[in-house]
């Protein structure tokens, strides 16, 4: 470890003199890694790996990173792992010299006398294997690792999702699934706050079925295997008095039950509930009329009563009934002035559906509470009217460099379909690990690769598949990511191009064409995620259809050019029927907006056809 604090030491040098580290080391390139670490550097050749290697462990080293190191070492070849003897040693365990003071960092080096992770805690030993996953690279026959050294730690103390949207759950399936997700991408926490669960809710007084918990407890193990934090959120607002002790103690009993799963994290939201009236008369007279103040003192009660209660726990989260706008308020004064400092408080930006989150908004807010705030980002939910029919497949933007001075953290709102909703959550955890490394343009690409399991042409499908399923909508009538980018420029250029009299426009624009309509058979091929597959399935019909519709509109276009009316006419009614079927493909009734069309570049790809058609039958 004394090595890796001298190179970096180095790379400060030749940092100050205007070198880039990789020639200053010269030893290839610096590899990709998600998130983006805090500090890496090319510090050696490759290093093959052999078939047999010294693990040496010690008391401090953690069992889930030691399980993931000993599988990955297994997948890239090794065959006989020893405690001792000779052969390339591998050391796990717990801080030294190198590794950062902060929670969950990690200092990992790779050199040919062998291959270090030293981690702040168990989390850190656990995220350094993650990183090590990503250094394997092919050589010749068998794998070696790149040589490289690493110190990183998250900006944000909280990362992950929230399980909160409306409408058909997720499977216990898509649950284990995020979590490991989470895993891998370095994010510890996931809010259970499943609208579905009626008792989180609506029965929330109400114990759980002995099979309920059970599936729980599952979920709680999985959870701890991969350093991901189970958050439960109860959501008793809707008919809870505040003032009583019975519903007091309904409250602990809940927490009580699953805190005996193994569940150490906790949630009190008060989110879409009035907070005008009372549940009871009880409440008017301990806390005052109905109103904002009155309800900021009532929920006040209650939180500093459960943390009390609960204060060997994680620090308890809430969110706030006033939890997407900025201005202070009776409500806010309350919350401000006397909830228990230790309360994490969760704001979903300036709106419901924000279109940026920038740093003068959380300063703001974060002055309005009196303290950090935890960002519940509703993006890419998609459990809401402007959102029907699709999946919210862009990347994960327009979130200010520097956010993580004002936030204590981000979890994003994931979509029902949890396979797809990794595209912009493996964004988010990249920002909130690293956010002012972070950039959507070299996030997104690594988040559909990683879908495609790496491979080329899958990847290339997913990236077309992607943009036709870019728009970002809000809850006004503006989206804040704009539908099918790529598209709406080819098809600009080949208008433009077209209008000028160039002859290659039309097979330009036809090998797009192409490649939309391809791109969901390579997609369905096998290298792609199968859950993806089937989250995705309505969607990737209607693509298939559109670009049939397109590749055989632009041959009507290109017949017409040609004097050969009659085959253009013929292609003219194939192309309306490829688009009648392409608009009565339907999503499955996976949202609570129902079955719909299976919208696909709307407002672009089926323009682009009209215009075409137009121009091949005036």
């Amino acid at each position: 470890m004394n090595a890796c604090r001298a190179l970096f030491a180095a790379l400060v040098v030749v940092a100050a003199l205007g070198i880039a580290p990789a020639d200053a080391m010269a030893s290839g390139p610096v590899p990709v890694v998600s998130p983006s670490p805090q500090q890496i550097a090319r510090t050696s050749p490759d290093v093959r790996v052999p078939s047999a290697i010294v693990l040496v462990t010690d008391g401090s080293t953690d069992a889930a990173a030691k399980d993931l190191l000993t599988a990955l070492l297994r997948e890239h070849g090794v065959r006989r792992i020893t405690s001792g003897g000779p052969g390339l040693t591998v050391r796990l365990g717990s801080s030294g010299g190198d590794v950062p003071a902060q929670a969950e960092g990690y200092a990992l080096s790779v050199s040919r006398t062998g291959i270090t992770i030293g981690g702040r805690d168990g989390a850190g030993q656990y995220y350094g294997v993650q990183t090590l996953r990503q250094l394997f690279v092919r050589a010749g026959s068998g794998w070696a690792v790149r040589g490289v050294a690493v110190r990183d730690w998250p900006d944000m103390a909280l990362r992950g999702s929230i399980e909160g949207f409306y409408g058909p759950p997720w499977t216990n399936a898509d649950r284990l699934r995020q979590l490991a997700f989470l895993g891998e991408v370095k994010a510890n926490t996931y809010v259970y706050s499943a609208k579905d669960d009626e008792y989180l809710r609506a029965r929330w007084r109400d114990p759980y079925p002995d099979d309920e918990l059970a599936t729980l407890g599952q979920l709680v193990r999985a959870a701890n295997a991969h350093h991901v934090e189970f958050t439960y959120a109860l959501s008793p607002g809707v008919s809870i008095c505040f003032s009583s002790p019975s519903d007091v103690a309904a409250v602990e009993a809940k927490f009580q039950a699953v805190y005996d799963l193994g569940v150490r994290s906790f949630s009190l939201p008060f989110d879409d509930i009035s907070y005008t009236k009372w549940n009871c008369d009880a409440d008017q007279a301990a806390f005052g009329a109905p109103g904002q103040a009155a309800a900021g003192r009532a929920q006040v009660s209650l939180l500093n009563t459960i943390t009390a209660k609960f204060g060997g726990t994680r620090p308890l989260q809430t969110v706030p009934t006033e939890y997407s706008d900025l201005k202070d308020s009776p409500y806010k004064t309350e919350l401000r002035e006397h909830l228990d400092p230790s309360v994490v408080v969760q704001w979903t930006g300036t709106d419901v559906v924000p279109p940026s989150v920038t740093t003068a908004e959380a300063a703001q807010v974060s002055t309005v509470y009196g303290r950090k705030v935890f960002l519940w980002d509703n993006y890419p939910v998609n459990d809401y009217e402007q959102s029907a029919g699709r999946l919210l497949l862009a990347p994960y933007a327009h979130r200010e460099a520097g956010l993580s001075r004002y936030l204590s953290g981000i979890v994003v709102n994931p979509m029902n379909q949890e396979a797809a909703s990794e595209v912009a959550e493996f964004g988010a955890a990249d920002f909130a690990w690293n956010d002012r490394a972070y950039a959507p343009e070299r996030s997104w690409p690594r988040a559909l690769a990683r879908l495609a399991g790496g491979d080329p042409a899958a990847t290339a499908a997913l990236t077309v598949f992607a943009d036709l399923e870019h728009l970002a909508p809000t809850f006004g009538p503006a989206p804040w990511q704009p539908q099918a980018p790529v598209l709406a420029a080819k098809t600009a250029e080949f208008w433009s191009r077209w209008t000028a009299g160039d002859p290659w426009a039309l097979p330009a624009m036809r090998a797009y064409a192409t490649r939309i309509r391809d791109a969901p058979g390579v997609i369905r091929s096998g290298r792609v995620q199968s859950a993806f597959v089937t989250d995705a399935a309505p969607w990737l019909d209607a693509t298939q259809w559109w670009g049939e519709a397109a590749v055989t509109r632009l041959d009507a276009l290109a017949a017409a050019t040609h004097g050969d009316h009659p085959r253009a006419a013929r292609l003219t009614a194939a192309a309306d029927a490829l688009v009648a079927r392409a608009e009565s493909v339907k999503t499955g009734n996976t949202n609570r907006w129902g079955i719909r069309q299976a919208l696909v570049a709307d407002g672009v790809l089926d323009n682009f056809l009209t215009r075409l058609r137009t121009t091949t039958t005036p």
